[in-house]
């Protein structure tokens, strides 16, 4: 009787966590607003798509996703490229002062970004120019400290052993890097990817900051100038408040289905005999 017990647990918490999205995605199908429960089964005749046409003729949803993908694709990829290589300097490299970056670097954690904004808006706009453009948002975000603490407690895990053996083989630290340790930790880069991707995917408050031009402002910024000023306007605001979370969180929703299957635990002492 155990079997029957948990599996009907594990589908009441299912459906406890998978209902507000799918009452998300039904009420921005709908013509005339119903935010209450029987909203929840609504008929056929009240569906439709007009609520997604009119915040695309609004804000151009493929230019908004076009600007999203570039601001968080460069974020991804200077925390791949920092992250994983302080990662690994923290956790294989002897240097003299190694515990106290460490220790500074957890200290970055507990900062609150809001409270960096200022200055940082002085010295990415005033001293380095990169007002209206993609280099100026994304240059704040590229290296994030989590990303970096997940590698790093990755490649302690790693034996030490494999390292031994490559530098015995003549390997550089960089080689040993690509060939060894990345190949071996591959749950790390997917979880600090998707860790990566949420900050950038949903920042609203730096890219406002940094241009005011529609056509470099990522999803988030539109998203939000949209329901904050167009969409009371509009035939149904209830939908269309909800049309605009769809739009927002499916490129999240889909990268986690994606790559959720690769979210197991490698063998990380396969590499080693005996």
């Amino acid at each position: 009787m155990r079997i029957p017990w948990r599996f009907l647990t594990l589908l009441v918490g299912a459906f406890v966590f998978l209902f507000p999205f799918y009452y998300m995605l039904i009420g921005s199908l709908q013509t005339e607003p119903d935010p209450t429960v029987r909203g929840a089964f609504p008929e056929p005749g009240n569906l439709t798509g007009q609520n997604y046409v009119e915040i695309n003729n609004a804000i151009s949803l493929g230019q908004s996703l076009l600007n999203s993908g570039i601001f968080t694709g460069g974020v991804i990829l200077g925390t791949m490229v920092f992250g994983v290589l302080a990662g690994y300097a923290l956790a294989r490299l002897q240097f003299r002062g190694r515990g106290a970056v460490f220790g500074l670097m957890l200290l970055v954690q507990v900062v609150p970004f809001q409270l960096l904004t200022i200055p940082l808006y002085v010295m990415v706009v005033r001293s380095y120019g990169l007002a209206d453009s993609y280099l100026g948002m994304i240059a704040p975000f590229a290296i994030n400290s989590v990303a970096v603490f997940i590698f790093r407690q990755y490649f302690l895990q790693l034996p030490q052993e494999l390292f031994d053996a490559a530098r015995i083989d003549g390997a550089s630290e960089l080689s040993t890097l690509w060939r060894v340790a990345l190949p071996l930790v591959r749950p790390a880069l997917l979880t600090g990817l998707l860790v990566t991707f949420i900050g950038p995917w949903n920042e609203f408050l730096w890219p406002f900051l940094i241009t005011k031009q529609q056509d470099l402002q990522p999803l988030a910024v539109s998203l939000s100038n949209y329901l904050t000023t167009v969409s009371a306007r509009a035939a149904n605001p209830f939908g269309a408040v909800l049309a605009g979370a769809c739009v927002l969180a499916a490129p999240a929703v889909a990268l986690f289905i994606v790559f959720q299957r690769q979210f197991i635990s490698s063998s990380l002492e396969s590499g080693v005999k005996g």
